[in-house]
């Protein structure tokens, strides 16, 4: 049974607030709380040195200038929640769509595999897989994995095509591959399609492959 702060049962009487429990902030004034001063101010002027009209106007002209921008905040928020929707709606509308992330590059650190994953739009019959340096060599070429379209993870040892160990850093991949009617393909490590989205705290995260990534991280949807 939960209990509130004074022993109720919260079934019953709820999460009961004593009067210590709600502060009211004091230290802005509303619109209520500004007409109220200029209304107490007029009614206790001295009748023989009334309050300038000059005075009056500008204090009227403060009040407005307040409610502009309380009702400017309250717009600004209200979009701010409708852009917040919107692109959670447009996230929800790419799955089914390809992403590229922009860049085709895996991390290889010394003495470790480096697992990566190609997305093959169509079936593989046959094809390669091209893993070049920083300057566009080719250090290893491995074959691609015959079977229907999808994508497919790959390990990769980080040694080259004479089995020595490759230096540390970025590499880049690229794979082709012919489909059952024998047309000539390619793909690279960075283009998924969109399976799914998660939203953490507001914030979209799209699935590509095995891994969720920030929608607004993708370069382009197509």
């Amino acid at each position: 049974m939960a209990i509130n702060a004074i022993g109720q049962d919260n079934s019953i009487y709820g999460n009961y607030k004593t009067t210590a429990d709600v502060v009211t902030d004091k230290t802005k004034l509303s619109n209520d709380d500004f007409m109220t001063l200029l209304l107490v101010e007029l009614q206790n002027q001295d009748p023989t040195e009334p309050t300038d009209t000059e005075q009056i106007l500008s204090q009227t002209s403060e009040l407005a200038s307040l409610e502009s921008t309380d009702k400017t905040n309250k717009a600004l928020e209200d979009l701010s929640k409708s852009m917040a929707a919107s692109s959670g709606l447009s996230a929800i509308s790419a799955i089914g769509k390809t992403a590229d992330i922009g860049s085709d590059a895996i991390s290889v650190s010394k003495d470790s595999d480096t697992t990566f994953e190609l997305y093959f739009p169509q079936d593989i019959d046959s094809g390669s897989i091209s893993i070049t340096d920083a300057d566009g060599n080719v250090v290893k070429t491995v074959p691609a994995t015959k079977g229907e379209s999808g994508v497919y993870s790959y390990t990769w040892d980080g040694r080259d095509s004479d089995g020595n160990r490759v230096d540390e850093g970025i590499y880049h991949v690229m794979a082709d591959y012919t489909n059952a009617a024998g047309d000539t393909l390619k793909t690279k490590v960075g283009t998924y399609p969109i399976e799914s989205v998660r939203f953490d705290d507001g914030k979209a995260l799209v699935k590509l492959g095995s891994n969720y990534m920030p929608l607004e991280s993708l370069k382009e949807i197509y």
